[in-house]
């Protein structure tokens, strides 16, 4: 049976699977608030914690504007001078199935996003990964969209052991500008830190290894993937289905008959 349970993030839905627990709070934008495998928590607490859907758009908005046909669109700035992350982290979302692995949670597109449409996220956990699953559809207008997921992974797990190693083979890495949107030129991948967005057209696969503890594995089918790790407590791998500012460079039509849907499973095992 499904436990639930309150957190110091608010009421949640605790999912089991082996060694591995995970709590997902749908009344605060449906962001999994904890993830740990063998009592260990992989995710960061604190006032940026866990991980949480980037919808209806990814990353920033450039100043919060974009074009959809000949109508210009302004969204709420959040992060000055851009709209950062979507809506979906701030909403209410509605639990639509639990069971003791899994969970199902929607919530309907509203202002201050211009478009109807609904969003439906399924979290999967097993025994060695969690698998997270979005989609967003419309039975209305068509409207660009994106999706994605934010996870502040921690760097340190602590009990001594060393910082986060990051492993990936981006095929290229989106220029970033003085106002941290892309520039539109592709370059070849830089060092850390980052806050950057990476290419990897074979799909999203980046490892995470604490040394003599934990790696794990972040893959998607998504093409695109954000790198951050300009904070001391955390690493952050974000698929997404588009690059930051997607919304003007490579918008992703949600139609009737052809919903936005992304998938990305993280695999773990202990060194």
């Amino acid at each position: 049976m499904t436990t639930h349970d309150t957190t110091e993030s608010g009421p949640g839905i605790r999912l089991e699977a082996g060694d591995a627990e995970l709590t997902l709070l749908p009344a605060l934008g449906c962001r999994i608030g904890s993830l740990r495998v063998g009592g260990t928590e992989l995710l960061r607490q604190g006032a940026k914690y866990g991980t949480f859907p980037m919808v209806p758009w990814c990353g920033r908005v450039d100043h919060g504007r974009f074009r959809d046909g000949a109508e210009m669109r302004q969204l709420p700035i959040n992060n000055p001078p851009h709209a950062i992350h979507g809506t979906g982290r701030d909403t209410v979302w509605r639990t639509a199935r639990t069971d003791k692995t899994a969970a199902v949670c929607t919530y309907d597109l509203a202002d201050p996003w211009p478009y109807q449409g609904r969003v439906t996220q399924l979290v999967e956990l097993a025994e060695d990964s969690v698998t997270l699953t979005m989609g967003v559809e419309t039975i209305g207008d068509s409207f660009p969209a994106q999706a994605g997921w934010h996870p502040w992974f921690l760097r340190n797990l602590g009990d001594g052991g060393a910082d986060a190693e990051v492993s990936f083979a981006p095929e290229w890495q989106e220029e970033r500008g003085e106002d941290h949107l892309p520039t539109g030129r592709r370059i070849p991948p830089q060092p850390r830190p980052w806050d950057d967005c990476f290419g990897m057209p074979d799909g999203v696969d980046v490892t995470l290894t604490w040394p003599g503890q934990l790696e794990l594995r972040v893959t998607s089918r998504a093409e695109w993937v954000v790198l951050y790790d300009e904070q001391p407590e955390a690493v952050c791998v974000e698929p997404q289905s588009g690059p930051p500012n997607g919304l003007n460079t490579l918008p992703q039509l949600v139609t009737p008959v052809e919903p936005l849907e992304i998938s990305t499973t993280w695999t773990w095992r202990r060194l």
